[in-house]
């Protein structure tokens, strides 16, 4: 076994021909700072060079979160169209590394599978699930801000427009059943130890098969979803959220536990 630690927040560790990522930050229900986003892409930008894996899990440390979204404190700095843009094209960065990862990838998922956390499992290529798994981006009730368009197209990919319009609209969460019924879980587990074990059984199962079919796959499938939002330019509606009196009114509630005041500007 090989194993890579970076810091206290992702750890990484190959066995078998089997790598595994973990979010490893249960107290903060695994949210995500920008080093850990970085580490993460890091990995999958070049498998071969971190243990040679043939395929890849992301999963969460504990049972209450896969993860639960970007860490809502990095967002205090912002100020200006520019900081939401360069904020969507870092993040875009990421995840489109994790969608292109020349290896297969499986996303394992106990708990809160939201925000940014979904974004990742969305790139991944396999979801399984534990059934406490609830999915969602409650953006429309907590900060107030909207997705890129790259990650509505995701979203749009595997759900429909009006299932993405109803997840959005009502900021609720999927529980695991509806979740595999709409087609976002492979498979549901009854608990986070059955998770770990029938992640690792598939993931054994994948790194068995022919390593290039599953890349020429992974590509057809990345190229078919990008091919949806090819030219279509979503700026002007991260600024129009990202700028807003009523981002920053909705991260300062969040931060502060209050209900947010919309004003709609």
């Amino acid at each position: 076994m090989t194993e890579t630690r970076v810091n206290d927040e992702i750890l990484y560790a190959v066995e078998g021909g089997v790598g595994t990522i973990t979010l490893n930050r249960p107290q903060a229900r695994n949210a995500l700072t920008f080093a850990m986003y970085e580490r993460i892409a890091e990995i999958c930008r070049d498998p071969a060079a971190h243990g040679d894996p043939r395929v890849i899990i992301m999963t969460g440390a504990g049972d209450k979160a896969f993860a639960a979204g970007t860490d809502i404190a990095q967002f205090r700095s912002f100020s200006s169209a520019e900081d939401a843009l360069a904020y969507e094209e870092r993040i875009e960065t990421v995840i489109g590394t994790i969608e292109s990862c020349p290896v297969p990838t499986l996303a394992a998922i106990s708990g809160a599978f939201t925000g940014g956390g979904a974004a990742i499992g969305l790139a991944c290529d396999l979801r399984i699930a534990t059934a406490s798994a609830r999915f969602g981006f409650p953006i429309a009730r907590t900060l107030g801000n909207c997705l890129s368009m790259e990650n509505y197209g995701r979203l749009y990919a595997i759900l429909g427009p009006a299932r993405v319009k109803d997840i959005v609209f009502t900021a609720r969460l999927v529980e695991a059943e509806e979740g595999a019924r709409i087609g976002l879980y492979n498979e549901l587990v009854p608990d986070h130890e059955a998770l770990l074990r029938r992640a690792r059984e598939l993931a054994e199962l994948i790194a068995g098969h022919a390593p290039l079919t599953m890349r020429a796959t992974k590509e057809a499938m990345r190229r078919l979803t990008a091919a949806t939002a090819a030219g279509i330019d979503g700026h002007d509606l991260v600024t129009l959220c990202y700028t807003s009196a009523d981002f920053r009114e909705g991260m300062e509630a969040f931060l502060g536990k209050r209900t947010p005041n919309w004003q709609g500007r």
